[in-house]
Formats: C-alpha cells, sequence, structure tokens
C-alpha cells in the first residue's frame, strides 16, 4: 500500500526503502485519515515536495533539459513563457540553476505572491492585460519570440509536456499501488499533461481504474461541447466561447490547450465534474484544518471532486487525488479573505486569563 505519512521514501523492487536521487519526482503519496466518509480510502499526491513547491517542476526541468539535450537551447540563451504562475515559478528556479535568462508573461489578475517568487528567483514578469485572459498572454509571447528569438518554453504545446507525466508522475502512481486496490485517480486540468501522461500509463497497466477529470463550474468548458476555435498548428485561434473568470488559479485558461485537445481525443478520462468556486474555498480550508495540509486552490477543488466520487463508491473504494501545489502561495486570494490577521475574542481571552501579560496600553 501508498506510504501513510508525509514520507519521501519509496519500495524498492527487493523490499527495501529507499528515496531518489533527485528532487525532482517520487513525492510522496498520502493518506487522508479525516476528510473524506468512511466507507472509501482516500490518497493524494502530495506535489507540493517539489523543490519549487508544485507539480509544475516535472514540467519546467524536462523542458530545459531535452532543449539543451536537442540544441533547441543554447547557453545562456533567454528563455520565455506564458503562465498563471506555477510553471514560471518552476522555470525561475531550473534557469536560475542553469544560467538562462527568464522572461514571464501572465495576466496581471494572477495572485502577487507568484509574481514576487519568480521575480526573486531572477526571473523578469511582464504583466499583460486581464482582459486579455490566459490568451492574451500566450499571444504576447509569440509576439516577443518572433522579435527576439528568445527559446519558448511551450508548456501548452510541446509533447514534453505529456511525456513527463507518463515518465515520472505515472510510473509512481503504479510503482505506490503495485498489487493494491486503485478504483479512481482523480485530477484536474490546465494543460492537460498530467491526464495526458498518467491516462496513458494508467490505462495500459492499470485499465480497471477510472479517471476523473475536474474543471470549474462557471461554465465548463469540456462539459459545454462548444468547440475550440483553432489555427495553424491546432493553436487555439479564440477565447472559446463558455468561458468566465474563476477562482481556481493554474487551472483551466480561456482556451483548450494543444496538449489537453490531443488527449481528449482518444478518452483519457471516464468522468468529467464541474467544481464551484466556494466549494473550493471550503475544501481547501477543510484539508488544512483537518489533515495539516496547507494545499493551493487546485487542490481543494479536486478534493471537492474527489469526495463526490467518494460518497458514490461501493464499499471498499480506493481513490487517489492530486494536490499540484502549496497554499502559501494564494495569500493574496479569495482563499484567505476569511483568515483573519488580528486576535479574536477567544485568542484575547488566553494572555487575559493570566495576571503577568498587559494587552492595552497602560
Amino acid at each position: 500500500m501508498p506510504s501513510t505519512c508525509l514520507s519521501g521514501q519509496r519500495k524498492g523492487a527487493d523490499g527495501s526503502m529507499h528515496r531518489s536521487s533527485t528532487r525532482i519526482g517520487n513525492t510522496p503519496t498520502v493518506l487522508l485519515r479525516n476528510v473524506g466518509p468512511e466507507h472509501p480510502t482516500i490518497y493524494a499526491k502530495a506535489e507540493f515536495f517539489h523543490p519549487g513547491a508544485s507539480v509544475k517542476d516535472r514540467l519546467a526541468l524536462a523542458i530545459i533539459e531535452t532543449a539543451e539535450q536537442s540544441g533547441a537551447l543554447a547557453p545562456g540563451q533567454s528563455v520565455i513563457e506564458a503562465t498563471s504562475g506555477n510553471t514560471g515559478i518552476c522555470l525561475a528556479m531550473v534557469c536560475a540553476q542553469k544560467g538562462y535568462p527568464l522572461i514571464v508573461t501572465m495576466a496581471d489578475s494572477s495572485s502577487i505572491e507568484r509574481r514576487r517568487l519568480m521575480r526573486v528567483l531572477g526571473a523578469k514578469v511582464v504583466l499583460t492585460p486581464r482582459s486579455g485572459k490566459g490568451l492574451g498572454m500566450y499571444r504576447k509571447t509569440v509576439e516577443l519570440v518572433e522579435a527576439t528569438g528568445w527559446f519558448l518554453a511551450n508548456q501548452f504545446e510541446t509533447p514534453v509536456n505529456a511525456a513527463i507525466h507518463e515518465a515520472t508522475t505515472g510510473r509512481e502512481i503504479i510503482a505506490d499501488f503495485a498489487g493494491s486496490r486503485l478504483d479512481w485517480f482523480v485530477t484536474g486540468y490546465g494543460t492537460g499533461g498530467t491526464l495526458a501522461g498518467v491516462s496513458t500509463v494508467v490505462r495500459a497497466e492499470r485499465p480497471e481504474t477510472r479517471i476523473a477529470l475536474i474543471e470549474p463550474a462557471n461554465p465548463q468548458l469540456l462539459i459545454s461541447g462548444t468547440p475550440q476555435e483553432r489555427g495553424d498548428g491546432d493553436v487555439p485561434s479564440a477565447t472559446h466561447p463558455s468561458f468566465e473568470p474563476h477562482p481556481i488559479q493554474g487551472w483551466r485558461p480561456d482556451f483548450i490547450p494543444h496538449v489537453l485537445h490531443q488527449t481528449l481525443a482518444r478518452n483519457a478520462h471516464d468522468d468529467l465534474l464541474p467544481v464551484s468556486g466556494a466549494e473550493t474555498m471550503e475544501w481547501t480550508r477543510t484539508l488544512a484544518r483537518k489533515e495539516g495540509i496547507l494545499t493551493g486552490i487546485s487542490g481543494g477543488a479536486t478534493l471537492a471532486a474527489d469526495r463526490r466520487i467518494a460518497e458514490r463508491a461501493p464499499e471498499g473504494s480506493v481513490i487517489l487525488c492530486m494536490l499540484p501545489d502549496i497554499g502559501e502561495r494564494y495569500m493574496s486570494t479569495p482563499l484567505f479573505e476569511t483568515i483573519a490577521t488580528e486576535m479574536d475574542e477567544a485568542e484575547m481571552a488566553i494572555p487575559r486569563s493570566t495576571p503577568g501579560y498587559q494587552l492595552e496600553a497602560d
């Protein structure tokens, strides 16, 4: 069975426990004891254990090292990417270590924490108007590449995206549940890379495992059935007509990316579930208070869908969900708007219960 604690250890073929030699990949699978119905067992893959605190560490390193090996990225060449945050943070970490200047384009609706994290890691952050949505930041990126010759990381279209999740995330899940039951794998989508890579492995080696894909509920791009307008090279050419802004940063841009589009064509998921912003925030906070796990908003969204599946699942079912990143990079978002910064009455009563501490000025 998977580890039931926050451990990076993994069981080898000989039964011994070992740790990976790399800090990217091999994230722990954690048993959630306090947030689900009694009859199913819920696990979470804790991607915030990466050094960049998100699942995008996998993609960022793979994009850069693949480009180095192919010669597409020259020493010292500038790298550019359009991102809502996590890919940019992880690229900034990798580029800082390897000596590549990084420019990130992102809509100005993204959280302040993400901008600062990228900048402290040495990246330049170019903010595009939120009215242009995700497609606006992508178009600005392409425009800059054409003008400068910078290397485009291209997370929405590169085949590296699916390949790295097939080689790492999918294989880790198979290893963690070897000889054990796994009824559901639950994930959301941004670029579609996690779904693409994991589904390839799971469909081949665990065909009994069902895959649930989640998207924001206001309204749904995929559930709508409305096709995405696409141009040359299968690149989205317009905002999807069903798009509306939503609070789950990192999920579902205003277009259906090429990586996801290819994946949907091969029936990579069995169920498609919408999750509202309100239940997303509720379950993100519940996970923190009941399990001590501070994940980001997308992790709460995944858990919300996980719970829905768990409530209808047969006795003994085992469900695995993705927790893509960490909650600390959402402090300026609605996730924390109900979290007080000053003491409430109950907290004030604690120091006042003893005589040796004066709260008010004399």
